[in-house]
């Protein structure tokens, strides 16, 4: 994948992309909601923020919970699509966790009714598509109201892919749907728009199974905050480094190295697994149309290298600078890593 920037110019510009700045803006909530002051059992960690979602332990199974809020312009500038991205982001959470979705519920501020229903619509024909049940929500529609939407997601896993799970020596992989357009000039890769909903079901569907047959060990969504910023947020939780190959990336043909890495795809995953299942993931994958690499692997530095050809640089170091301030790394955390069966 070639770009015309030299690495380390390439790392510098994404290190200070609004998307960056936002996530390193939730150390503030996580220095009031953090307690590492006693001891947590796994049910207890798994449940903290860090993750997708918070993962409850109820009986045989983990219920899940998660809640996305839109930016106000998007809001304003794309009312349908605003509601549709609110539940596709959360039910990429809840799968990147090894869970299915199950039902969402809406908040929503508008002071124009046919924007305000454009919202709704776009929600219910993502909860149609990707077979959800609209539970209801608050709506406040009045002269002088905010534009604002917030979309909260349940679901149920029965084996997580927690980042707590990562190890040193995990293989990183990276999964992604590249059938699929930018939208617009922005860095959002849509892989949706006229795709049958039994399609986006059974390509969601990769990662839960995977994770019951216990063939990967960790995963997070490619958010907003790109490639190297997810990957940091899936190894900050344990204060794990790795080093990652550009040039591994699956990715489109057009070649804007410094776009892709800032992609918000509506199909990306970043995994790590163990390098004895690396080809029955891959296989998984490939078999719902999707491209999957492996791009690196885990290490026990806490810094995130990269390499892109003969270059090789420091995007970051968590043992220099927090993230977004969700790290259990001082913890004993032997007894978070994958159930076994």
């Amino acid at each position: 994948m070639a770009d015309f920037l030299p690495l380390g110019e390439l790392l510098a510009a994404l290190r200070d992309t609004p998307a960056m700045r936002s996530k390193q803006a939730i150390q503030q909530p996580a220095t009031v909601l953090a307690d590492h002051s006693r001891p947590l059992t796994r049910q207890q960690l798994y449940a903290l923020p860090g993750d997708d979602t918070a993962a409850i332990a109820c009986g045989e199974h983990y219920q899940l919970l998660a809640i996305e809020g839109m930016l106000p312009g998007f809001v304003s500038a794309a009312p349908w699509f605003a509601g549709w991205s609110a539940v596709m982001a959360n039910v990429s959470d809840i799968t990147a966790m090894g869970g299915r979705a199950t039902a969402v519920v809406n908040a929503y501020w508008h002071h124009d009714e046919a924007a305000a229903g454009q919202i709704l619509a776009g929600i219910q024909a993502a909860c149609r598509a990707y077979g959800l049940l609209l539970a209801g929500g608050h709506t406040s529609q009045a002269a002088g109201n905010p534009t604002a939407l917030a979309v909260a997601i349940t679901g149920i896993a029965s084996r997580l892919l927690s980042s707590l799970h990562v190890m040193p020596g995990q293989v990183i992989a990276m999964a992604v749907d590249l059938e699929g357009v930018w939208h617009a000039d922005s860095t959002y890769w849509k892989a949706f728009e006229g795709v049958p909903a039994e399609r986006l079901r059974s390509k969601l569907e990769v990662l839960p199974r995977l994770a019951e047959a216990g063939l990967l060990k960790a995963a997070k969504d490619i958010s907003n905050a790109g490639v190297l910023g997810s990957l940091l947020m899936l190894l900050e939780s344990t204060g794990c480094g790795a080093e990652i190959d550009l040039a591994s990336l699956p990715c489109p043909a057009d070649g804007d190295l410094l776009r892709w890495l800032q992609v918000f795809p509506s199909y990306g995953f970043l995994m790590t697994l163990d390098a004895a299942d690396w080809d029955n993931v891959q296989a998984a994958f490939a078999f719902e149309g999707l491209r999957c690499q492996r791009i690196g692997q885990v290490t026990d530095s806490g810094a995130l290298n990269v390499r892109d050809g003969a270059q090789h640089d420091q995007f970051w170091n968590l043992r220099e600078r927090s993230f977004t301030g969700f790290s259990y790394a001082q913890l004993d955390l032997s007894s978070v890593q994958p159930q076994e069966h």
